[in-house]
């Protein structure tokens, strides 16, 4: 039975669901309510037994006593400026050690504040009342995100689908660097925004999706350089013929991919590399080199052991650790010692690895502070990871078991989303002190002008979808956005880059208000950006918001080349996607573009008779006051394919095509550099910046302004 037609669940069990931030109602017509059935499974994956009426009750009650007897919350997240009002007996004595060493005492009182002059960090705030002691972590967050240098204009690109002349098969880091050194010294482009470089789940055949990684925390070794590890130069002997046998094979694997209608194959890229790195891990590194490894091994610490020993591990057991014996399920498990040593050689492998990918990562952000981009690169920071992989086996205990985040049904999507990307936990996330969080956000971080949050929304609520629940029987769990938010300030802070956040789709009123205010850029597409409380009119330029990356178009979405031309709704024909004939899609795919030539040549940025253009667009965005505009890398060339369709899987190669010209034929990094149209955007978006974003919240719009509230998200995993 869906959801919405469920009866309504008891009082108590709604109330105990709200108890513990589970919304027993979602969004649609008149509110729909979440079934007790449901609502059971997700307090269930929170530690919660709710399933009889008796077991509810006592857990509301315990709920009740614990939040009574807590001395002090599991976390305080605070910001840097304002006195904060801690709940906590009158006669505490509080202290804070600071992250430095230092400490602070706070005096007694009626009533207990935290200073507005505590220092940034993450310090422990200690309490004691009464012979009870109590201790928590302590956040202090700047008020707002570091701000971008500037407007500026950069490339969208998905890394793996940009080759050169010199890549095995698919795009790399060697790639990007060369990408960003054109874009920034020739062009004069102030970042490169890329797909995530999360590590896949191992197997054959891998997921292609960057957004169903399984591994957040560390980047795939996939995207490496071969030739630009150090050792390459170093190989002698057998090893040395053995590798150039490796660089001949790869050469023509990438004359096979830049064929005509080739696609990328990433298995067998991997198994090409992996051969190749293997050869070069056996190369002895010198004493300043390990030295350098060693410090790596120290930052990483525990997570790049747990990383590397799942790697080992997975090697043997196969990547779902599920089935994996019993002793090996857990990383405290009690098999887990013994295999770490049986596994060594290979532990160690997977962690020189990791510093390798480290290592080209900052060569590449370096390439491009050095041409010149103010920004450099921007990562991308997918929603979740996948359940059978490396973070969910690392991260298990603050991770909820059996749920999946989706999406709920809406206007656009009838049947909900159900993404197989299990959530944070938001009780254990708080017990953590949020250290996994920040952990993740310091990594992606590290290496980057700025990080793109894909599905920005998840830091304020997720649709949890129980095992076995169709995706319309989900719940919406909240999170402490306050935290989360202040958590992501820090550690933007602290390595100095701004943030996107993808909010494209259903979002939450206030959500937006609040992300402008704390300084996170939202995203907007040019196709989307329409005044809905007017009658769903085009928004005109100067209302745009100016906190935002403008585009034409994202990785989900039909290329600018494919909306101009209507291959998009043909393409979606041929799959049997249209949901209506195909002459009303077309009909109404037509009337857009004849409100937007009409609308640009109001503005003057059409000439009488000119054609819809990829330009003419471009300029659109260039008279909006966005702080970014992103260029979709490949509108250069009228690549008419979307890289990703959602709502297929094995109908079209997802995530596995090389960028192409118009008629399909793959276009390399080199060829894309001399065209004509690249040197064009950059004359056209190389304008004086507009107005800037100069207050908290500034270009908050009206509510039916912009991005329209009931777009659906689309599914991370493609």
């Amino acid at each position: 039975m869906p959801a919405q037609d469920a009866p309504p669940p008891p009082a108590e069990l709604v109330a105990l669901a709200q108890a513990f931030g589970v919304d027993a109602r979602y969004p649609g017509p008149g509110g729909q309510a979440v079934g007790a059935r449901t609502l059971v499974a997700v307090l269930g994956a929170l530690g919660v037994a709710a399933g009889t009426p008796g077991e509810v009750r006592e857990a509301l009650e315990r709920h009740r006593a614990e939040q009574q007897g807590r001395l002090l919350p599991p976390c305080v997240v605070v910001r840097q400026g304002r006195r904060t009002a801690l709940d906590v007996p009158a006669a505490a004595r509080l202290r804070v050690e600071l992250e430095d060493g230092g400490s602070w005492e706070l005096p007694c009182g009626h009533s207990h504040w935290l200073p507005a002059d505590l220092p940034l960090g993450r310090h422990v705030l200690r309490a004691e009342s009464g012979g009870r002691t109590a201790a928590a972590a302590l956040i202090v967050a700047p008020q707002r995100l570091p701000r971008l240098p500037g407007r500026s204009w950069g490339f969208l690109a998905q890394l793996y689908s940009v080759l050169s002349d010199r890549s095995w098969g698919m795009g790399d880091l060697g790639d990007l660097a060369e990408m960003a050194r054109w874009a920034g010294a020739g062009l004069g482009a102030g970042f490169v925004q890329i797909n995530p470089l999360h590590q896949a789940l191992p197997g054959t055949p891998s997921d292609p999706s960057p957004y169903r990684p399984s591994s957040r925390r560390f980047a795939d070794p996939v995207h490496l350089r071969v030739e630009a590890v150090p050792e390459f130069a170093y190989l002698d002997g057998a090893r040395r013929e053995q590798a150039e046998e490796l660089v001949r094979r790869a050469a023509r694997l990438r004359a096979e991919v830049l064929g005509h209608d080739g696609l990328i194959d990433r298995d067998a890229v991997w198994a090409l590399k992996r051969e190749a790195l293997e050869l070069l891990h056996e190369v002895p590194r010198g004493p300043g080199c390990e030295a350098v490894y060693e410090a790596f091994r120290r930052r990483e610490g525990e997570w790049l052991r747990r990383h590397a020993l799942w790697s080992a591990l997975a090697e043997v057991h196969g990547a779902d650790w599920h089935h994996w014996p019993k002793g090996l399920r857990h990383p405290d498990g009690p098999q887990v010692g013994q295999a770490e040593k049986e596994l060594a050689e290979r532990v160690e492998f997977h962690r020189w690895l990791a510093w390798q990918v480290d290592r080209q990562l900052a060569g590449a952000q370096r390439a491009a502070r050095e041409a010149g981009m103010p920004v450099g690169l921007v990562h991308d920071l997918a929603v979740g990871v996948h359940p059978d992989g490396a973070d969910a086996w690392a991260l298990q205990d603050v991770l909820a078991g059996g749920i999946s985040v989706g999406a709920p049904p809406d206007a656009f999507n009838a049947h909900g989303q159900d993404w197989g990307l299990p959530p944070w936990r938001p009780d254990a996330l708080a017990e953590a002190g949020y250290a996994p969080f920040a952990e993740l956000l310091r990594a992606t971080a590290r290496h980057a002008g700025a990080v793109r949050i894909d599905h920005v929304m998840g830091l304020f609520r997720l649709w949890w979808v129980p095992q076995g629940h169709a995706p319309t029987e989900g719940a919406y769990v909240r999170y402490d956005a306050e935290a989360m938010l202040g958590v992501l300030a820090l550690e933007a802070h602290r390595a100095g880059t701004a943030v996107i956040g993808e909010d494209l789709g259903t979002v939450e009123p206030g959500v937006r208000e609040e992300l402008a205010a704390r300084g996170v850029l939202g995203t907007s597409v040019l196709w989307f950006e329409r005044d809905w409380q007017a009658g769903g009119g085009i928004l005109a330029p100067d209302r745009w918001r100016p906190g935002c990356l403008a585009t034409l178009t994202t990785h989900d979405l039909p290329s600018t080349a494919a909306r101009l031309s209507g291959e998009h709704v043909e393409l979606r024909h041929r799959l049997g996607l249209l949901a209506r004939p195909l002459a009303e899609e077309q009909a109404e795919a037509a009337g857009e573009l004849a409100d937007w030539r009409a609308e640009l040549a109001a503005l003057g940025l059409l000439r009488p008779g000119e054609p819809l253009s990829v330009p003419a667009l471009y300029r659109f965005l260039r008279a909006t006051p966005a702080e970014l505009v992103g260029v979709w890398l490949p509108d250069l060339v009228g690549d008419p394919r979307p890289q990703n369709l959602p709502g297929t899987w094995d109908q079209y190669p997802n995530w596995r095509l090389p960028v192409a010209d118009g008629t399909g034929a793959p276009v390399t990094l080199d060829r894309l550099a001399a065209t004509p149209e690249a040197r064009l955007l950059a004359r056209l978006l190389a304008v004086p910046p507009g107005p800037r974003d100069r207050s908290p919240g500034a270009g908050d719009r009206s509510p039916g302004a912009g991005t329209p509230p009931p777009a659906a998200h689309t599914p991370p995993a493609g």
